[in-house]
């Protein structure tokens, strides 16, 4: 089959739908994806289908949790090569999505890509979590922040809840440790303003793989020390 076959069947099966347009950007996306990989390290995952089951359709899982709307802010940390947050834009294009990543040389790819694919309303920014997180314009300022297997989901919290105002959410996708990360995080979500309100499994398309998606509500704000500086936050974590 085909990767546009797998991607748009894919799709279908996680309860979503593309035009051809669409398909045709996540194209674009995956040949990007792939050409730069050969002068940098941005995936292991590196075979057509696999790009667009392990990469794309996984993003877009995101969808499913039903907290994404329409014309969200939605900040994506440790972005890494562009996920969760380049395939929401992609199937979603009225999101304002930020992409924060503390690597230079992946921003300037992530650049690259937002023109490439004539993303409009994308933010690239060079940073740590941690730095963001207690600027002025940034703080609490997000509906929804978005993160991908960056950490244990107690640091996580750190990293992203500051960024979501009260009343938004944050949408964590775990792999299969998951529900030992629930239970350690518990006094960091709460310490943060955070209360966890669902769990959602999701079986990738054309794969035995289950993920989860882990979603917490932004309750209150969350105090002036959150987040600590740099490293901290991983090395000390609210357990």
């Amino acid at each position: 089959m085909e990767s546009k076959d797998i991607l748009r069947q894919g799709l279908k099966e996680i309860g979503l739908d593309a035009d051809d347009k669409m398909i045709n950007k996540f194209l674009k996306f995956k040949d990007l994806l792939i050409e730069w990989n050969r002068k940098m390290n941005l995936t292991g995952i590196t075979e057509e289908n696999q790009i667009m089951i392990k990469h794309f359709l996984d993003s877009l899982t995101c969808l499913t949790t039903g907290v994404i709307g329409n014309d969200m802010k939605i900040i994506d940390v440790g972005t890494g090569a562009g996920f969760p947050g380049i395939p929401l834009k992609v199937y979603h294009d009225n999101l304002d999505i930020t992409l924060l990543d503390s690597l230079k040389k992946r921003v300037r790819y992530l650049e690259v890509v937002c023109q490439e694919l004539g993303l409009e309303g994308v933010r690239v920014l060079h940073g740590r979590a941690e730095d963001y997180g207690n600027k002025e314009g940034y703080r609490e300022r997000y509906d929804l922040a978005v993160a991908r297997a960056v950490a244990e989901l107690s640091v996580l919290c750190e990293y992203c809840l500051p960024f979501v105002k009260v009343n938004g959410y944050f949408i964590a996708q775990k792999g299969p440790r998951v529900y030992e990360e629930v239970s350690k995080s518990k006094k960091a979500v709460d310490v943060l303003g955070g209360k966890i309100i669902d769990t959602i499994e999701v079986k990738l398309p054309f794969t035995d793989i289950e993920h989860t998606l882990v979603i917490i509500k932004k309750i209150r704000l969350t105090p002036k020390k959150y987040p600590r500086k740099a490293g901290t936050p991983s090395k000390k974590p609210l357990i």
